[in-house]
């Protein structure tokens, strides 16, 4: 469920971002060189060593300001449909499916992301329409019987 000023995130959403900063930061924690270590002098490979730590410290460093710019500004753009959406579909096979929108992927086999290629053919879709969209497989169709938003 969307709460309203949460930025578009759902309260999984943020759960998994914070977990991600905190996997992240482990991570970069690990990385830091130990007391007295950077003044060790040693072959080129210790130095090589250094290097690539301080390079994957700069890369993770980088992705943890990512994902708390995410955490703090929210995942929300107004293009797309909001986490939380509900979608009733009927695929071309006669198939029926209810789907949850999510910003995040998760475990969740039920949903579908707002930037996937189902999700972008359902921004601005209403009941019986027919979207679009593209698969591994080549382009398929499917009617909207059901779209409703989150509650605030």
């Amino acid at each position: 469920m969307v709460i309203s000023g949460d930025k578009g995130l759902s309260e999984a959403a943020r759960r998994q971002l914070q977990k991600e900063i905190a996997d992240l930061r482990a991570q970069r924690a690990a990385l830091a060189p130990q007391p007295g270590e950077q003044e060790r002098t040693g072959d080129a490979a210790d130095q090589a060593d250094v290097i690539d730590r301080a390079e994957a410290a700069a890369r993770l460093d980088r992705q943890i300001s990512e994902v708390s710019a995410k955490l703090e500004h929210g995942a929300y753009n107004s293009s797309l449909l909001p986490d939380g959406t509900r979608v009733s579909l009927r695929f071309a096979d006669g198939d029926e499916e209810v789907l949850n929108v999510v910003t995040l992927p998760g475990d969740d086999l039920d949903s579908v992301t707002s930037d996937s290629p189902l999700g972008l053919a359902l921004v601005g879709a209403k009941a019986g329409d027919e979207i679009t969209y593209r698969t591994p497989r080549g382009e398929t169709t499917a009617t909207v019987l059901e779209l409703t938003p989150p509650k605030d």
